[in-house]
């Protein structure tokens, strides 16, 4: 069960009867609402990645989030409203699947601890309509058909039944709504 957690530091609380949510929040104020909901003494999970930049010959290590804006907490009726005054939370998520939430969430966490830098990419799967925003294939539109290594996009022209392959590296899609 994913608990208090920032910047890696990890200690188990359980609070029955408490939902958990997905905040989306307001740009760059996750740690700022970790710190109201450790002060709250709520149970929630950022999950951080450790950077490291060159500043002018000097090297800087700082923890960003890995889900640039979400942030994930367990809270009551009366949390809810505590967390509301904060004036940082644009949406709350709650999840179809609670239980999912939380074995995902405890799967990045792992992962987390054996490596401290990854980085968030797209989560996409097989069918679902993306736009290439980078490389030599820029503004195209098609259909994920295949994730091993580069990905392969489908360029379907559906009146003949037909297609083109493309692939394209993952950092460059964008999922399109339809």
């Amino acid at each position: 069960m994913p608990a208090f957690v920032l910047a890696g530091a990890a200690q188990t609380v359980y609070f029955p009867g408490m939902g958990w949510n997905a905040l989306y929040l307001k740009p760059r104020t996750e740690k700022k609402m970790a710190e109201r909901a450790r002060r709250l003494g709520m149970e929630f999970y950022l999950p951080l990645r450790r950077e490291t930049k060159i500043y002018q010959r000097r090297k800087v290590t700082v923890d960003k989030p890995i889900f640039p804006g979400y942030f994930f907490v367990s809270f009551d009726a009366q949390g809810r409203v505590s967390l509301l005054k904060s004036n940082i939370i644009v949406r709350i998520l709650g999840p179809a699947n609670e239980a999912q939430l939380l074995h995902e969430l405890a799967q990045i966490r792992k992962a987390l601890e054996v490596d401290p830098t990854l980085s968030a990419c797209l989560a996409l799967k097989k069918g679902k309509r993306v736009l290439i925003r980078a490389g030599p294939f820029l503004g195209v539109e098609g259909l994920v058909s295949e994730l091993k290594g580069p990905v392969k996009v489908l360029l379907n022209v559906e009146m003949i039944g037909r297609a083109v392959v493309v692939e394209a590296d993952r950092d460059f899609l964008e999922v399109v709504d339809d």
